[in-house]
């Protein structure tokens, strides 16, 4: 691989996360301006926006040819599980995260069942153009239901939103052009920067034998993930935890519905689904998405230990990825350790812990 392939791919990432910071910052002051509520905005606007390098990168390879495809499809199904797993891991590793905001825990639900929709989508190993277009029309009815309930939040949660967003602020004209720059000087990095990271990804997999499928699982979904990581671990440590949570789980859905369906309806020949993604990568994502119920009905809390619990599984599941490929010897041993243990045991752990939370709950109901 020579070295301006190198060069591109990282200048690629680069544009990708100034021109998602800038699409929104753009995106979110003008709808502010406009009179939307901050919370609506951050439920919208700012998590779609943390996914527009998603939604570019796999746009892109969709119609890059069969070997973009593997790459649209990893991307979106990595991105998905790195969100939890990683981006909700580090936050609650920083600090634990309360979920107050009843949007959330409406949409965790959602989100599994929008996972397994794709998956059954994708069984024929295809993810055709009809099906992007069923993806795509949940993803409007899905913002139409954002912002209707978000109407019935609490006035905490309007308030950490409103103190995130300088809703208070009065735009002058000037504000509006730069805000205008901003939207469309995002659009244009995204554009570039997402066709140089698909042409270095590509290479990238040629030069490792490994499979663009993989390349898009990985280095390509961590990669267009960062601006989701900086928002969640930045709105952590400030301690708007709900926003941290929230852009998490707005993006996973966003994800779905409209990267995943827009590359289907772009793609010629839909989204083909490689044997590899459809027998393991994507139960993995629905499992990670099963994985956050009980731990946002139990109190309504993420623990640190559950969030050091979410970065094990990432690093174990990195690792699987990267042994699978090189067919390294310690494979069986590594899968047979993760099947028969430490996955029962975790399953075990977080049952016991929802049943004793909602038995909790319970007691206090009672009179």
């Amino acid at each position: 691989m020579d070295i301006v392939t190198i060069v591109l791919f990282v200048l690629g990432l680069a544009l990708l996360i100034v021109g998602a910071e800038g699409l929104v910052r753009g995106a979110s002051r003008m709808a502010l301006g406009l009179g939307i509520s901050p919370l609506v905005v951050g439920l919208t606007v700012v998590a779609f926006g943390t996914s527009a390098p998603e939604l570019a990168v796999s746009i892109q390879s969709a119609l890059s040819g069969p070997n973009g495809a593997d790459v649209a499809l990893g991307n979106v199904v990595g991105s998905n599980i790195a969100n939890v797993l990683l981006i909700l891991g580090i936050s609650a590793a920083i600090t634990p995260l309360v979920v107050q905001q009843q949007l959330i825990r409406l949409d965790v639900p959602l989100m599994i069942g929008i996972s397994v929709v794709v998956f059954v989508m994708a069984l024929d190993g295809t993810i055709s153009r009809i099906d992007g277009l069923i993806l795509f029309a949940g993803i409007i009815a899905y913002t139409v239901f954002a912002i209707r309930q978000s109407r019935q939040e609490s006035a905490e949660v309007q308030e950490e939103y409103r103190a995130e967003f300088d809703a208070n602020r009065p735009q002058s004209i000037g504000d509006w052009l730069k805000n205008v720059a901003f939207l469309i000087g995002g659009l244009a990095l995204l554009v570039v920067g997402s066709r140089w990271m698909v042409d270095g990804a590509v290479s990238f997999a040629r030069v490792f034998g490994v499979s663009e499928l993989v390349i898009g699982l990985t280095i390509v979904a961590v990669g267009t993930s960062l601006p989701e990581i900086a928002t969640s671990i930045v709105a952590a440590l400030r301690g708007e935890r709900d926003i941290a949570v929230g852009n998490v789980v707005g993006s996973n859905i966003f994800n779905l519905l409209s990267v995943l369906g827009l590359s289907s309806v772009v793609a010629p020949a839909g989204i083909s689904v490689a044997p590899a993604a459809l027998n393991f990568d994507m139960p993995v994502m629905i499992a990670v998405a099963v994985a956050c119920l009980p731990i946002f009905f139990t109190g309504r809390l993420i623990a640190r230990w559950e969030g050091w619990l979410f970065l094990g599984y990432y690093i174990a599941y990195t690792l699987y990825l990267i042994l699978a490929a090189s067919q390294h010897d310690i494979l069986p041993a590594f899968s047979a350790v993760m099947g028969l243990f430490v996955l029962p045991l975790t399953a075990v752990t977080l049952v016991v812990l929802a049943w004793r939370a909602l038995r909790a709950e319970r007691r206090v109901a009672l009179p």
